[in-house]
């Protein structure tokens, strides 16, 4: 037990320096949240709302990267060379509002570009079938055409020539050809898909417009996300409040108590150690007073008895025996009767006790936190449910549904109307397509024609021997081109009819429509008062105001503007007036700015327990000199050995001749082992736990005032500023709670307006539906509808120098009816090894 007390009371000394620990516990208590966040100040979680719109979204079509964007881009250089005038306002305010006023020389002037490009279409349909005609007839008469009728080396070069640039030009035929085959099938692909995806997007367009109602009434419901999250926070809040301001103080609160369970532990320690003192000093001055006279005794009878001259060798035992008196006087020791006087009956206050109810009052702190928050967090719950009615007036109020009935009807109209349309779109897209497979493959005939033809003859050539030799394959090559020659004839007036109505629909659409549409001329045109006849007025058809502009809105809604905003409705609607987050978290702020809790006081250490620690630390117990007492225990309690004296004189008495000295140094012997066991040894033991009290004494002594002093000022300092810190702990853990829960709040009025202005009410899929339609009628149709025109008027155009070289190849595929009359040379032999030949006559 002795030894528990004293590793109990020396819990509290390791601190070298009391007050700099005490100045250190001051600052950390009076600013316990130094170094910890508010446990409820976490950012607020991402908040994951419904996909409200995601059905009413109108895709964006794009115009996708393809393998003929080259062909496009130079068709688009083609048609900005063919027409370079300006979008023609005043000719088609003209044409639109009166038809038969419309300036026709201006027209013609317009479209000079187209005007050139039908004359030269004309020249081609009239003069390539007349040429073929006049070429046929003197063909007939023998007046055309034919052979060779002498070989000259110059012809070699001039041979080799024609069929090089009959080669190259069927070539650049076949290249036409297979874009004009690509560009034809691409029309054809995309134009089904893009009048069903022009459909689809009138649709949802006007589903869109019908939807808003509901999609804001969709998007305000969203709130009971946020609602739940808040809701739940509330259900834990108050314990989670309660638990931080433990957890925050319990080191503080818990370091006091430990101090104090220490002091305490100290007092009683010291109180046990000063009585074993006292009991232990008092008991070995009893037994010095016992042991002195049997000292004294044994003293002069040794001394007697060994200096008689009998006794042999006993002059060696005399010292010790002169020696037998007391080594320590414990007379000489202070007296702490006095101390032991001021410290009777301490401890008088139950420390236990007054532990255990601070603890528990400190501990009841999370639960008395959730019975006193009760009625706030109810007020809270309701605040939060009366903010959910609040948001019902952004739906209540929502004006769109009375202004968007008209561009609805107006939606359904266009909508109905461009059905047939579509439908005779895809009929004649039929015929188109047929016409230009028709095109295509007359084209890949004649190239093929000048490929075979070029095969045949050039093998032909390589085989004869002689210039003058029949050659069927030579023959064959002739004919071949001859009879591409005649389909480039037959077909070529109705290849350019094709090409020039293909390209005079395709051409205006892309310069008059598609380039203005994309720098949006089109739109400013629209804008311009008076340029639309009062039947096409877009403005009052879908019930818009005359203010508005249709270029602006269209910049508006593709920035993502709202449908009040482009309606011009900021006068009767604002958005930002239902989306103030103050408006919905006022009071709830207001409540909680306003709620406070006062906590237990805890009580550490209450009067009757403070004299007693005071009364512990002015007992004096620290000026006992421990000094003294470590000076005798270091004396022995005999100034020599009585055990090693009782075996000398054993020893003694076995070597003496007299009996009677044997027996009387025998019995010496005894009696000093005697003394030994029962006195000295007794002694000893009484001076070890003297020493084991001393020592524990003097160890707590130098700094055990100043202990208790600082456990006092600790554990008053915890008395006093504990409802400071409740109090402050709980405003800032109210003010953290408060910003995560308007965070939530803001979070969904941040997505409502997102989804609003972008989605649910949203005026971008107007803007959205415009660009595809160019997408649509540009991109995908236009561009490979005028690549298949340009493809094919290349093959048309290169016909023609394809019909001459063709002609003028043939005539060196037929074997020379007349011969230079020589003998063998390289002009006779062209393709062989010039040899020694006979003339053949």
């Amino acid at each position: 037990m002795q030894d528990a007390a004293v590793s109990g009371g020396t819990r509290g000394f390791g601190m070298p320096c009391p007050l700099l620990q005490l100045l250190a516990f001051t600052a950390i208590l009076l600013d316990p949240v130094h170094s910890q966040q508010c446990s409820l100040g976490s950012p607020s979680p991402i908040l994951q709302f419904a996909d409200v719109g995601a059905e009413q979204r109108i895709p964006a079509h794009h115009r996708v990267p393809g393998s003929m964007d080259h062909l496009y881009a130079l068709v688009h250089s083609y048609l900005e060379v063919v027409q370079q005038n300006p979008f023609p306002t005043e000719l088609l305010r003209d044409a639109l509002n009166d038809p038969p006023s419309a300036n026709t020389p201006q027209i013609l002037q317009y479209q000079t570009g187209y005007i050139i490009c039908a004359t030269i279409a004309v020249i081609y349909f009239v003069a390539v079938p007349v040429t073929g005609l006049c070429l046929c007839c003197r063909r007939k008469h023998r007046r055309c055409g034919g052979r060779i009728k002498a070989y000259r080396r110059s012809l070699l070069c001039q041979r080799n020539l024609l069929i090089f640039c009959l080669l190259l030009t069927t070539l650049v035929i076949l290249g036409g050809v297979i874009c004009g085959f690509a560009a034809n099938q691409k029309v054809k692909e995309e134009l089904e898909p893009g009048t069903r995806d022009a459909l689809n997007t009138l649709q949802v367009l006007r589903h869109h417009m019908n939807w808003v109602p509901r999609g804001v009434q969709l998007t305000v419901e969203q709130f009971t996300v946020p609602k739940q999250q808040i809701l739940s926070d509330l259900n834990n809040v108050s314990w989670t409040i309660g638990s931080t301001i433990h957890l925050l103080l319990k080191g503080n609160v818990y370091s006091a108590m430990d101090a104090l369970k220490a002091r305490v532990q100290d007092l009683q320690n010291s109180l046990h150690h000063l009585q074993t003192l006292n009991k232990t000093v008092q008991a070995l001055i009893q037994q010095q007073e016992e042991l002195e006279p049997a000292l004294k005794d044994r003293k002069q009878s040794l001394t007697s008895l060994l200096e008689d001259p009998g006794c042999i060798y006993c002059a060696g035992a005399l010292g010790q025996a002169q020696s037998l008196e007391l080594g320590a006087n414990y007379r000489k020791v202070p007296s702490v009767e006095k101390v032991l006087k001021t410290l009777h009956g301490l401890p008088k206050a139950n420390f236990s006790e007054m532990v255990h109810r601070a603890n528990s009052s400190f501990n009841s702190i999370p639960g008395l936190a959730l019975v006193k928050m009760a009625d706030v967090v109810q007020e809270l719950k309701e605040e939060i449910e009366k903010a959910g009615q609040k948001l019902q007036s952004i739906t209540d109020d929502f004006p769109i549904s009375d202004h968007t009935r008209p561009m609805n009807d107006a939606l359904v109209k266009a909508e109905n109307k461009s059905r047939p349309y579509f439908l005779e779109v895809k009929r004649y897209e039929r015929y188109r397509w047929l016409a230009g497979v028709i095109a295509c493959t007359v084209i890949l005939l004649i190239v093929f024609c000048n490929f075979l033809g070029l095969s045949f003859g050039t093998y032909g050539l390589v085989l004869r021997e002689d210039p003058s030799d029949y050659e069927r394959r030579g023959e064959a090559g002739a004919r071949l081109l001859l009879i591409g020659v005649v389909f480039s004839f037959l077909f070529s007036w109705l290849l350019i009819l094709l090409v020039f109505s293909t390209f005079l629909l395709g051409g205006n659409v892309q310069t008059l429509v598609c380039k203005h549409w994309a720098n949006q001329e089109i739109y400013k045109f629209i804008d311009m008062p008076g340029n639309l006849p009062p039947s096409m007025n877009i403005t009052e058809h879908l019930g818009l105001k005359k203010s508005l502009k249709i270029t602006s809105a269209y910049q508006q809604c593709k920035n993502g503007a709202g449908l009040w905003e482009i309606l011009q409705l900021e006068d009767n609607y604002t958005l930002d007036k239902y989306l103030q987050v103050s408006k919905y978290t006022a009071e709830f702020q207001k409540r909680l700015d306003n709620f406070n809790i006062r906590f237990e006081d805890i009580i550490l250490l209450n009067a009757e327990g403070k004299k007693d620690l005071e009364t512990f630390r002015d007992s004096r117990i620290d000026r006992v000199d421990y000094a003294n007492f470590r000076a005798e225990m270091h004396n022995p309690v005999v100034r020599t050995n009585i055990q090693d004296l009782a075996v000398e004189l054993e020893r003694l008495s076995k070597v003496q001749n007299d009996r009677a000295l044997l027996e009387r140094l025998t019995e010496e012997a005894r009696k000093l082992k005697e003394i030994q066991n029962t006195k000295v040894l007794t002694m000893e033991d009484l001076v070890a736990k003297l020493k084991g009290s001393v020592d524990y004494l003097s160890t707590l002594g130098p700094g055990f005032q100043a202990q208790i002093n600082n456990t006092e000022s600790q554990i008053g300092l915890i008395e006093k500023m504990f409802p400071i810190q409740t109090r402050k702990i709980l405003r800032q853990e109210l003010d953290c709670f408060v910003r995560k829960e308007v965070g939530y709040v803001s979070q969904y009025l941040k997505w409502l307006r997102s989804v609003l202005t972008e989605d649910v009410a949203s005026c971008k899929p107007f803007s959205t539906a415009l660009d595809n339609g160019r997408v649509i009628l540009c991109d995908r149709i236009a561009d490979p509808w005028n690549a298949f025109w340009f493809s094919l008027g290349c093959c048309a155009f290169f016909l023609l120098p394809s019909i001459f070289f063709a002609i003028k190849t043939t005539k060196h595929f037929r074997p020379i009816r007349h011969r230079l009359v020589s003998t063998g040379s390289e002009e006779t032999y062209p393709f062989h090894i010039p040899r020694v030949t006979s003339l053949r006559l």
